[in-house]
């Protein structure tokens, strides 16, 4: 275990290097903040214009906690860096398992996610007059959070298969958010889809975070949360789980055939 966390600290400073080339704090106020803000609005207003405050911030909620998700997402990308950067032969052949060195090389995108979420969601609570009732209010973060790792799982799961496409990462990582977004419960209420696409929404992440989020600030019971908080863990463990094997599966093939080269 402490190897394991070892290698996680030492992946995560470098992922944390990386994000620094891409962000400073002004591109990220002014460059990424502020327009996810204007997101999160937009879908607001559309409540607004349905003449629903109910619906207002249903949507509000829906749309800031999927940023949460979004950012995560980025992993899907930055877990192919590595192979454009030739780096992963070496990674296959150490003795660290190649999935502990991606769940840390882009954890950034966690806690960036978790930030930006919260960030949105406090700004347009304040604009559309979204009660906060404390101080259940405090437990939005730790829920964000949960959604934001049970999204990075499948993030890394989908990184491992990328991997061996790599110019298919963007369009893997947009098909896999558009998917949430639809069907998750962010726009429109999971049970007003087929019985299949609610099964479908039930394995992936944010469906039970979302609503553990929305019955919290609607003041229900721990009894009625509680469930959806403890789906959303196992979610993530399940694709964390599928990951495993994906690195594996990437690594004892790619040893046997060569099929791993030192350039993309």
């Amino acid at each position: 275990m402490r190897h394991v966390l070892r290698v996680l600290r030492h992946a995560a400073a470098t992922g944390y290097q990386d994000y620094k080339t891409i962000y400073t704090w002004r591109t990220w106020l002014i460059g990424w903040y502020l327009r996810v803000v204007a997101q999160v609005v937009f879908f607001a207003l559309i409540g607004e214009l349905l003449g629903s405050r109910a619906r207002t911030h249903e949507l509000l909620v829906g749309a800031a906690v999927l940023l949460a998700t979004v950012t995560s997402f980025i992993a899907v990308a930055s877990t192919a860096w590595e192979r454009w950067a030739g780096t992963l032969p070496l990674l296959v052949a150490s003795p660290s398992s190649a999935v502990v060195v991606f769940a840390g090389r882009s954890v950034t995108f966690i806690g960036d996610g978790v930030v930006t979420s919260l960030g949105s969601f406090l700004a347009a609570a304040a604009i559309f007059d979204l009660p906060l009732p404390w101080p259940r209010i405090l437990l939005v973060a730790p829920l964000t959070l949960l959604v934001a790792v049970s999204s990075y799982m499948l993030a890394i799961f989908l990184g491992g298969l990328v991997l061996r496409a790599m110019s298919t990462r963007n369009v893997v990582s947009n098909l896999a958010t558009g998917t949430i977004m639809a069907i998750g419960g962010v726009v429109v209420p999971v049970g007003y889809y087929p019985q299949p696409v609610q099964w479908l929404a039930n394995i992936l992440p944010l469906t039970h975070g979302l609503e553990a989020i929305r019955d919290l600030l609607a003041g229900e019971a721990a009894a009625e949360i509680l469930p959806n908080v403890g789906l959303e863990a196992a979610v993530g463990l399940g694709w964390l789980g599928l990951a495993l094997l994906t690195f594996n599966h990437l690594a004892e093939s790619g040893r046997r055939d060569g099929s791993i080269e030192f350039a993309s």
